[in-house]
């Protein structure tokens, strides 16, 4: 550890941890519920994936204007607000679907439901695209503090809040309560441990300056681009595999192998687990064999996964595949922001931050696929959709030996990386 750390670097520390845990809690409650909020809103197939293609596009445009206010007001304020922003909207989400308050009111028109639910969807895409990056910069804040690798840990974190997420959604769904019920009271969780620690967090002074634009322009000439394109596209297929297990994992249970209602959310909690267990050992395995055999060993685990989902008879059966799934997959995202690393010589975080760009390009593909192919076929659909990520996990192989480029003088594989967590 570096010497100087100080209370208030451990205060800060708290802090970020708690903003991947709200974050994880907030995320998993809303997406093991999709198959609630589509009964309840009497959403089409067409229509529920045109819904949840809305989050991943608008979080984009919240992630940059966040970006944005950065230089003048620093991360810390814009997560103090937009974290118990996005808390809110889950609980709205979760009133959209019952607006006549459990019928003491005259049920509204549905396009008045519709309106309301694609407004409160389209604010939780834009506070969770706000959120991301400005606990990312926290976190990044953080690591720079202590001068050593600490970006895994808050992950982590995020993972084991998005499994009490999935297992309260779960519980919800047993007990009968209600959407907003459900919604209002991991939202009511997640405001109070935001409020109480944000006001720790690094204020704008406390994270230090950044590159200058001039300085990153000049930076990314000497970063070259074909190494990054190709681990880019193995994240992209990895994160395009995340996106349809974390959108459509609960309906599929729900829909297509017939799960209890609080069944559904367990796939995307056995999926979050073996992602924690996998990430832990991940780093001792690249050290031990070598960054390329553990790509392809997460390929190859995370294919059998993927066909085991397609192919699953029962819904449990379908559980352990997402696990399965997840213990392969899980490993990409993190070996390919050490791969962009090597091939950066500015120390500026260049290539890490071209090589993030592929997660959102997966994830919105993969919304966007397996969304388009589910309203084909009534009983079938999302089993046909899911084919989809499971033959292009193939690339990864393809690709894997550009997990061990020829390091470039002056570059640091150690890198912080500004990850979207996978779902």
């Amino acid at each position: 550890m570096s010497q100087g750390i100080t209370a208030r670097d451990r205060q800060a520390r708290i802090s970020a941890y708690t903003a991947f845990a709200v974050q994880g809690l907030c995320f998993a409650s809303l997406v093991t519920q999709v198959p609630q909020i589509q009964k309840a809103h009497h959403l089409s197939d067409a229509t529920l994936s045109l819904v949840l293609l809305m989050v991943p596009l608008v979080a984009g445009v919240g992630s940059v204007v966040s970006g944005a206010l950065f230089q003048r007001l620093g991360s810390g304020p814009v997560l103090r607000v937009s974290q118990p922003a996005v808390a809110v909207t889950i609980a709205l989400i979760g009133l959209t679907g019952d607006l006549s308050f459990g019928g003491t009111l005259p049920r509204p028109p549905a396009i008045a439901e519709d309106v309301a639910l694609y407004t409160a969807v389209a604010l939780f895409g834009l506070f969770v695209g706000a959120v991301d990056a400005s606990m990312n910069a926290q976190a990044v804040a953080v690591e720079r503090r202590y001068g050593i690798s600490l970006i895994t840990g808050f992950y982590a974190v995020w993972s084991v809040a998005g499994i009490l997420g999935g297992l309260w959604a779960a519980l919800t769904n047993r007990l009968d309560l209600s959407l907003f019920t459900g919604f209002a009271i991991a939202a009511a969780v997640g405001i109070a441990a935001s409020l109480t620690t944000g006001p720790r967090l690094y204020r704008r002074a406390e994270e230090g300056d950044g590159p200058t634009a001039e300085e990153l322009k000049a930076a990314g000439r000497s970063v070259p681009w074909r190494p990054i394109l190709i681990v880019g596209t193995a994240m992209a297929v990895a994160y395009l595999a995340d996106a349809a297990i974390s959108s459509y994992g609960a309906k599929y249970l729900d829909d297509e192998l017939s799960a209890s209602d609080w069944v559904a959310p367990l796939g995307y909690v056995a999926y979050q687990i073996t992602m924690v267990i996998s990430r832990g050992v991940a780093d001792f395995a690249v050290r031990r064999s070598g960054a390329v055999r553990v790509v392809r060993l997460g390929g190859l685990v995370g294919i059998a996964g993927m066909v085991g989902v397609v192919a699953a008879p029962s819904a449990p059966f379908a559980i352990a595949a997402f696990a399965l799934a997840g213990l392969g997959l899980s490993v990409i995202a993190p070996v390919s922001f050490s791969a962009a690393g090597r091939v950066d010589p500015t120390g500026l975080g260049v290539a890490v931050s071209r090589v993030n760009i592929f997660n959102y390009v997966g994830f919105v593909l993969g919304a966007a696929v397996v969304g388009a192919i589910a309203p084909l076929s009534a009983g079938h659909g999302l089993r046909i959709a899911f084919t989809v990520p499971t033959v292009l996990i193939l690339i990864v192989f393809i690709t894997a030996k550009g997990f061990a480029p020829a390091p470039v003088a002056g570059a640091r594989p150690d890198a912080p990386a500004m990850e979207r967590p996978m779902a």
